[in-house]
């Protein structure tokens, strides 16, 4: 063989080395790195911008894509220690002609974390309204979506300001109170009772207690490598002392059953999805609400737990452009009427 040619393939060879080489570097040392790159890769690939926008001295995170046109823009309200990215794997399968808004909630990710801020589930309805004002995104009704504590928040939001939302989804929200208590909230009464917030299952602090909270939120049983569970595990410490602040201000009186207080409030047209399965919320809360709520639609997803986003994305993503083009097509025809 020519000696150029054997040349060629050493030098390929190399070149194709070096970054195989950082891949597996940042895998077993740095997988929270990795992790960050992941999201950073996703959101550049779907097209979803950062920006920031303050209200005084308070700043909003938040994605988008698109721009409000004739269709209603759709924000959408991320769950308890989660962030705006949580909704990607949902926007890669929404018409890229939808104008898509995805915020961080109070104290997650790029929107500030202040220690004198109401988390209360009342206060943060009034910080994704000021965000809302903000952004002008109630010049024209929205569509507002939200999931477990974001679902939460989203039905107050829509019982509160009625004129800046024409339709809602919430997905296996949190806030309602049920007769019998499931098997995850008998375990936090007890933990509230003997006061260890330190082993609050939504807040992992080791790869195995992250393992344990992926298998409590999902039906599907992911197999999710050690360094990757490590890497979860390290973006997540730095804030978990927040988290706990957090938790405990939404599962107090104030605001533990915010949304069942409300929700005979809800006018608008309201799509319910949730997971068979489960196990933190019980799926007996869609009944609920389809009672309370004059014009609902409620979609039970088989083999499928609480992390309905993250587990069914092309589902939820089918669901709701399904519900808005229903919700879209009506409003036309009373118009023409």
């Amino acid at each position: 063989m020519d000696l150029d040619v054997v040349n060629m393939f050493v030098i390929a060879g190399g070149t194709l080395a070096i970054p195989i080489l950082a891949f597996v570097a940042s895998f077993l040392l740095w997988p929270s790195a990795l992790i960050r790159i992941y999201y950073w890769y996703w959101r550049r690939a779907l097209g979803m911008q950062v920006r920031y926008v303050h209200h005084g001295d308070y700043q909003f995170c938040y994605s988008f894509r698109g721009r409000p046109g004739h269709k209603p823009s759709i924000l959408m309200l991320h769950g308890f220690s989660a962030h705006k990215d949580m909704w990607l794997s949902v926007v890669k399968f929404l018409p890229k002609n939808l104008h898509l808004v995805c915020v961080d909630m109070p104290g997650h990710e790029g929107t500030t974390r202040s220690s004198l801020d109401d988390l209360s589930i009342d206060g943060q309805v009034k910080r994704i309204h000021q965000f809302v004002e903000c952004l002008k995104l109630n010049k024209k009704p929205f569509h507002l979506i939200g999931t477990s504590m974001g679902g939460h928040v989203a039905g107050v939001y829509a019982a509160y300001y009625p004129s800046d939302v024409c339709s809602l989804s919430l997905v296996c929200p949190a806030g309602l109170q049920y007769s019998t208590d499931n098997q995850f909230v008998q375990r936090l009464k007890e933990l509230q009772e003997s006061a260890t917030v330190e082993k609050i299952p939504l807040i992992p602090s080791t790869p195995e207690e992250m393992s344990e909270m992926l298998q409590l939120c999902s039906y599907v049983r992911f197999k999710v490598p050690q360094q990757i569970l490590q890497g979860l595990v390290d973006v997540r410490i730095p804030h978990n002392n927040f988290y706990r602040k957090l938790f405990l201000e939404i599962i107090n009186e104030k605001s533990r059953y915010s949304l069942h207080q409300n929700m005979d409030k809800i006018k608008v047209p309201t799509q319910i999805i949730w997971g068979k399965q489960d196990q933190v919320l019980d799926v007996s809360g869609a009944d609920m609400l389809a009672k309370s709520i004059a014009n609902c639609q409620v979609e039970l997803l088989e083999n499928c737990g609480h992390s309905v986003v993250m587990e069914r994305p092309r589902k939820t993503a089918k669901l709701l452009v399904d519900f808005l083009a229903s919700v879209h097509n009506a409003d036309n025809n009373k118009k023409l009427d």
